[in-house]
């Protein structure tokens, strides 16, 4: 029997800390400490193009977006993960005074890569779902004009909607938003 490392658990406060000071994000899950792989210039396009369009179409509602480098804590499960798009409703609420922490998404977005898809759609989704304030989890290939969106409906269950082609549509199930693939997928190449 091959003998295996050790792993170091660190706390919730020990991998904050070690956060403001990484050259490269890391997410948190229950004690360890998980570094995250490099995204695309196409990964941060679709995200871009999502973010471009959405805060000018619901101006006027009580909506606040933020891309990469705010972190959700899922405090259940003792996760800390960085989202690639994640909207709240109203005045985001902080884990404590950090303004890099929200506890409060109403729609957190994924961009899937090779090396991220199986978790995205698995074991991310499962903590996400803890999370009371969300309404609506959106995974985006960035290989295909595909589009994964799972909107939570009154009685608790997820409902699984697949949009495919570039003439489809995104529309958001929580908010009054919707989006083109084929503008989501602007720029991008396949």
């Amino acid at each position: 029997m091959i003998a295996q490392p050790d792993v170091k658990h660190y706390s919730p406060a020990e991998y904050l800390a070690l956060e403001e000071t990484a050259e490269f994000r890391n997410e948190y899950i229950d004690g360890e400490i998980i570094p995250m792989t490099g995204g695309t210039t196409y990964h941060n396009q679709i995200a871009l193009n999502f973010c471009r369009l959405f805060p000018l179409t619901v101006d006027d509602q009580d909506y606040y977006t933020y891309i990469n480098d705010v972190k959700v804590w899922i405090e259940p499960c003792r996760v800390y993960t960085y989202p690639d798009v994640l909207i709240t409703e109203g005045q985001p609420i902080y884990q404590g005074n950090n303004p890099v922490v929200v506890t409060n998404p109403k729609v957190i977005i994924e961009v899937l890569s090779d090396l991220t898809a199986n978790y995205d759609r698995t074991e991310k989704f499962g903590f996400y779902r803890l999370l009371p304030s969300l309404q609506e989890y959106i995974l985006i290939s960035q290989s295909a004009y595909y589009v994964e969106q799972f909107s939570k409906r009154d009685d608790g269950q997820w409902l699984f909607q697949p949009i495919e082609g570039q003439e489809s549509v995104l529309a958001l199930m929580s908010i009054n938003f919707q989006i083109s693939i084929q503008s989501l997928y602007q720029r991008v190449v396949f």
